[in-house]
This record gives structure tokens, sequence and C-alpha cells, in this order.
């Protein structure tokens, strides 16, 4: 891992999102982070990786799940991308509508944009970019 970027691609097997436990508990001891910021990156980034894995790739094993993780001077930016057809991320229903608190889906989404400082999908919804400020 160098001091700037650091690089980890993954098959689309569900069971290597457990590989980004390790790549963040690294970040988090390179970088100094506190217990906060390597929480919050833990969570959104296995929730971005399972999207990713499960949703992007649909779990086609002979698809990548790339992430990427760049240090500016105050911040930490991280992208996950993956290969599939992508997706409208406004078309995903808010799950603290009182009418939804009981259905599945979204709260991925939900937990990366109330735990990084910001947010957005590119690539037609194929890859998320997530800010957190150190």
């Amino acid at each position: 891992m160098n001091d700037l970027n650091t690089n980890l691609t993954i098959t689309s097997d569900p069971q290597n999102v457990s590989k980004v436990e390790p790549f963040v508990h690294d970040v988090a001891t390179r970088y100094n982070l506190s217990p906060d910021t390597h929480g919050n990156i833990l969570v959104s980034l296995t929730e971005a990786v399972t999207n990713a894995v499960l949703h992007g790739n649909q779990g086609d094993c002979r698809k990548t799940v790339s992430i990427c993780l760049c240090r500016n001077h105050d911040a930490l930016s991280i992208s996950v991308s993956d290969e599939g057809p992508g997706f409208d991320p406004n078309k995903v229903p808010d799950p603290t509508n009182a009418d939804l608190l009981e259905c599945c889906g979204g709260r991925g989404l939900y937990l990366m944009r109330r735990l990084s400082d910001e947010c957005r999908f590119e690539r037609g919804g194929r890859t998320v970019e997530m800010r957190f400020k150190l």
C-alpha cells in the first residue's frame, strides 16, 4: 500500500466481501484514523462492495469489483466499481419512509450516504464514490 493510492480488485464471489475488513484495517492503521472514521468507512465500503457483487455483477464470478482509495490533503476518497449494467440511485426508495420500514432494499445506499461526507454515483451507477474527511 503506497501513501496516496490503494487498490483492491476482487471477483464477484460473495465470500470475497470478507476482504474489505482487512483492507479497511490497513487503511485505518496507515492513516491513523479515528475509531468513528474507521467504522464509517468499514460499514460504507462493505455495503458498496456487497451491492456491487450481488446487484451490479449479479454474483457472476467472471466479473470483478474494483476498489480504489485515494488520499487527498484532508480526506480519503474511495470508489467502488462493478461491471454490471448500472442503475439509477434516485429510483431506490428511501428505506426510512414509514411505508417501507419493514421492506428489504435501499438500506445500503442509505448507510453509505449517511456515513460518508459525500457520496455520488458515476458511470450510470456502476461506480460509487465516497469521501471521508480526515
